[in-house]
């Protein structure tokens, strides 16, 4: 994954990036919609896992687009091309989020319940979170009080704990890491 995001701040990355910013950005009105980076993302990056991950796609959309403050009314409403960049790192990294989200959801609802939590707890370990009270615990990520703890909650307590997948395409330099502000946006 990580090689299809061109997320570096180099000469040749912002040129991959240039060229799929114009591929996204059809009508070339300097913005890009949730529906457009959505296309773009299965006909322009050819990512059809992600593609079928909605939820990724929209904390990253969601995230990118209040990144830098708003230049024009409709700024706060469509990634722009600064900061198309910023969505490719928030893409990766809610992705690995849902990686370890549908780990711990066992029986595949988009929910994780007590028992999956409590199931988990070791590997969650792996991922660099120490769980001494798992009921306790659940009921912290649990913010809306449902019984059960949705994707939003889990990203929400991912960026809190800077849980890292232990199988996953790191990234390797310093300045792409996982920016904690992206909790504000979700």
């Amino acid at each position: 994954l990580l090689r299809k995001l061109p997320i570096k701040r180099n000469a040749s990355d912002r040129a991959l990036r240039r060229n799929m910013w114009k591929a996204i950005d059809m009508n070339d009105n300097g913005y890009a919609s949730l529906a457009e980076l959505d296309r773009g993302i299965q006909d322009v990056l050819n990512l059809p896992t992600i593609f079928k991950s909605k939820k990724v796609i929209m904390r990253a959309f969601q995230a990118a687009k209040k990144k830098y403050k708003a230049r024009s009314k409709y700024s706060d409403d469509y990634v722009e091309w600064m900061e198309f960049r910023i969505f490719l790192v928030y893409l990766r990294q809610y992705f690995e989020y849902w990686v370890m989200f549908n780990r711990t959801d066992t029986d595949g609802d988009h929910k994780i319940s007590l028992q999956e939590f409590k199931n988990a707890v070791p590997i969650m370990e792996k991922w660099g979170v120490k769980i001494k009270n798992p009921v306790q615990e659940f009921k912290k990520i649990d913010t809306n009080g449902g019984g059960v703890i949705m994707f939003d909650e889990f990203c929400k307590y991912a960026i809190e704990k800077q849980l890292d997948l232990e199988d996953d395409d790191d990234f390797d330099d310093v300045e792409l890491k996982f920016e904690e502000d992206a909790i504000e946006a979700i």
